[in-house]
């Protein structure tokens, strides 16, 4: 199964992509069961406390994937969170290069708990080292770049942050091989892209933007109708366009669902499904992204799957690799 069309920025970071599927996985280690417990424990706490929706998400999954993908949740925030910002009196370039030191030791020490349960994750898992390096290497782009000129140069950023995390799941949750791919490395941009187009308001006053600064003079706008924060006709047509292809990247995407292992089709339309739900809501809400931010209540969710239920159960069944326990 393969995309209709590929864009040039899909070539370049399908050619990185398959790079890091061939990278190697991490050993198994010997752990103590308690401490490694804890560990899970505390990555289910980090999920709920951060994110809802892919708590409610990974909540459809079996039992051993659902602490796993917790787990790769955990991994990314703390590495997030250290970009955002390091521990006192630590450049958050040198607590980044410590963290990764961390999460790829083969023993991760008991005092840290996110890294020993992701190392656990990785080796039961069989996820390729080269998506967590990617991972990492595109979080430290907050770091020293706050503006993207193109839409390719926020797609690459957005693998970086996105696909890969949609890369790592695949793992989890069993795939039926290389060809999917594609599809997850457009529904990780899709994902991020929503996100960057819900939190306009708040990037702006952390001193981000990452609206495609060429596209924004396209529509005549400038940083300026940013920080103003109002909604003009100028801004509607320019959410309309982002909006539109934001739904295509989707679309092209949510196929690669019956190349996932049937146990995992479910969590994973849930999470491409109630995000892209977050498009309409800010739809309803005239574009306005500066003074709120866009969410789909607890309500909405529940009652959107059973329709996302129906959507992954009539996926065409495939044997896949990968998806331990």
């Amino acid at each position: 199964m393969s995309l209709i069309r590929t864009p040039p920025w899909e070539v370049r970071l399908l050619s990185v992509a398959h790079e890091a599927f061939n990278s190697p996985p991490a050993c198994h280690m010997q752990c103590d069961a308690g401490a490694l417990e804890s560990a899970y424990d505390l990555c289910e706490q980090i999920t709920l406390q951060h994110s809802k929706t892919f708590y409610v998400a990974s909540s459809l999954l079996p039992p051993a994937k659902r602490r796993a993908v917790r787990a790769l949740y955990a991994f990314c925030r703390v590495t997030d969170d250290i970009v955002d910002q390091a521990p006192d009196g630590t450049s958050r370039d040198a607590a980044l290069r410590a963290w990764q030191e961390t999460v790829f030791a083969d023993h991760p020490d008991h005092d840290e708990p996110v890294a020993l349960a992701w190392a656990d994750t990785r080796a039961r898992f069989h996820i390729p080292r080269g998506y967590a390096l990617q991972l990492i290497e595109g979080c430290a782009r907050d770091i020293r770049q706050t503006r993207y000129e193109t839409f390719d140069e926020l797609a690459e950023y957005s693998y970086g942050v996105a696909s890969t995390v949609g890369l790592m799941a695949m793992h989890i949750v069993g795939f039926a091989g290389a060809e999917a791919i594609p599809y997850a490395v457009r529904l990780g941009i899709a994902l991020q892209i929503t996100n960057i187009l819900r939190d306009v308001g708040e990037d702006w006053r952390n001193g981000r933007l990452y609206l495609p600064l060429e596209e924004m003079r396209e529509f005549n706008l400038s940083e300026a109708d940013v920080a103003r924060g109002v909604v003009t006709p100028a801004w509607r047509e320019f959410m309309r366009f982002q909006i539109a292809r934001n739904r295509r990247l989707y679309a092209e995407s949510i196929a690669g669902v019956a190349l996932l292992n049937t146990n995992g089709r479910f969590a994973i339309t849930a999470a491409a499904r109630l995000y892209e739900a977050i498009l309409k809501d800010i739809e309803a809400h005239d574009y306005d992204v500066f003074s709120r931010r866009a969410r789909i209540s607890t309500l909405g969710k529940l009652r959107r799957l059973p329709g996302i239920w129906w959507f992954s159960a009539r996926a065409k069944v495939h044997t896949g690799r990968g998806g331990a326990g």
